[in-house]
């Protein structure tokens, strides 16, 4: 598996860079998100939600679990943060394989709800406003979408 990274100096550039990515998004897409309290998950779902046409402020969805936003196709919002030692099935696939781009994050406490093929990415912290992000595309969608980004 091939992995792509880039570097972003500010929270513009990491919502910039996402808001380009959303163009590329068609329904049923998955993306995940790892990385640290503050490394910029939300931020870079906002600039996701910029990019699929979303008017309304896009915050984390910690204490409701999923939040849904509509542009020109859904938004479906996941925080699973608090979901750590809970198994049961709350109904993932119906987003995963939904009409909308389903953005998760904290996804590995649900890795076995997963589908197998998604966009793993993960945002690091390498100082105050940097950050390092990592793309981990996995199944042939995601790993053309990447060489469409990266190009």
């Amino acid at each position: 598996m091939t992995e792509y990274e880039m570097t972003s100096t500010k929270l513009e550039d990491t919502q910039s860079f996402s808001q380009r990515l959303a163009t590329f998004l068609q329904p049923g897409d998955v993306i995940t998100l790892e990385g640290d309290l503050g490394a910029g998950k939300t931020a870079f779902t906002k600039g996701l939600a910029v990019g699929l046409g979303i008017q309304r402020n896009v915050n984390s969805p910690t204490f409701t679990i999923i939040k849904e936003y509509h542009g020109t196709m859904p938004l479906y919002h996941m925080d699973v943060y608090r979901l750590e030692d809970s198994y049961e099935d709350l109904g993932f696939d119906e987003y995963f394989n939904g009409n909308g781009v389903t953005v998760v994050e904290w996804a590995h406490l649900i890795e076995e709800q997963l589908p197998p093929d998604r966009l793993n990415i993960y945002i690091y912290h390498q100082g105050n406003d940097t950050r390092k992000l990592v793309f981990k595309p996995a199944g042939e969608r995601y790993e053309q979408l990447c060489k469409e980004i990266f190009s």
